[in-house]
C-alpha cells in the first residue's frame, strides 16, 4: 500500500531527482523511493532474507531465543 505524503525538498535536489527520474523512464516518486530504501538499508536486509534458508517465522524465533540468553 502506498500513502500520498508531501515533503519540502531543496530545489537542486528536487531538479536533480527530476531530471534522474526523466532519463529512466521512472516516476519521481520511485526514484525518491528508491533513494530513501537504499539509505535505510531495505535492500540489504531484503538480499540478506533471500539467502537465508529460515522463514520469517523462524528467523523470528531464533531472533527471540538469542535475545533471552
Amino acid at each position: 500500500m502506498k500513502t500520498k505524503t508531501t515533503v519540502y525538498l531543496e530545489d537542486d535536489l528536487l531538479r536533480a531527482a527530476r531530471v534522474t527520474a526523466a532519463r529512466s523512464g521512472k516516476r519521481d516518486s520511485q526514484v525518491v523511493e528508491e533513494a530513501l530504501r537504499a539509505y535505510l538499508g531495505f535492500e540489504l536486509l531484503e538480499q540478506a532474507g533471500a539467502r537465508s534458508p529460515l522463514t520469517e517465522a523462524e528467523a523470528l524465533a531464533l531472533a527471540n531465543e538469542e535475545r533471552h540468553r
